[in-house]
């Protein structure tokens, strides 16, 4: 294994999700429905508790939250874009405008997210030792909060863009009626959206 690639995943996964904390405080403040404004709540207190988590990882590896890399960079600044986005929108356009929005972004950032988590789980499995128990306890303990983030959001960015079209929208969304929790879940979740309607 790369284990610079290791390291470099690491300091990405903290930066994207230093990155969400901002996204998440400036999304709660775009969020007009209340139950949006509670889950992007929610998430905003677990991502800040992610950014421990990846903190005390970066130590078992042997890095500092300090340590810089060319990978960083890159997330830190496409971190700063989304959230001048939600500014934007917030300054230039009507309420509800912002809070569509504020869903898109959440949804770019926590792909991200997602894709960090899931190849951190990757890596647990291979690595051996105190470290990969590491991993791999970060990893059960997060995994599944990502999916919840990355599937929920993407419901909710779908539900406000239909309703700011004029069309059917399920509010909240059935992935959040449902809670869903895996790809498959959401799936059908939004495949049974046509019987909420």
């Amino acid at each position: 294994m790369n284990q610079e690639q290791v390291g470099e995943l690491l300091l990405q996964a903290l930066e994207t999700e230093l990155g969400g904390a901002q996204i998440y405080e400036a999304a709660v403040q775009c969020a007009q429905d209340k139950g949006l404004r509670e889950e992007f709540a929610k998430y905003l207190e677990q991502t800040r508790h992610h950014v421990e988590i990846v903190e005390s990882l970066l130590e078992e590896f042997g890095l500092t939250p300090k340590d810089t890399s060319p990978g960083r960079d890159v997330v830190h600044h496409l971190g700063a874009s989304l959230l001048k986005a939600m500014q934007m929108a917030q300054a230039d356009g009507s309420p509800e405008a912002a809070q569509l929005v504020a869903a898109e972004v959440v949804t770019l950032a926590e792909t991200k997210d997602h894709l960090n988590w899931e190849l951190l789980g990757q890596v647990a499995k291979e690595v051996k030792g105190q470290k990969g128990q590491a991993l791999t306890a970060a990893y059960k303990e997060v995994e599944s909060q990502e999916d919840e983030h990355l599937y929920h959001t993407t419901g909710w960015a779908r539900e406000l863009w239909l309703q700011s079209l004029g069309l059917p929208a399920v509010l909240p969304p059935p992935e959040e009626q449902k809670d869903v929790k895996t790809a498959i879940g959401a799936a059908r979740a939004k495949n049974a959206r046509e019987e909420l309607t």
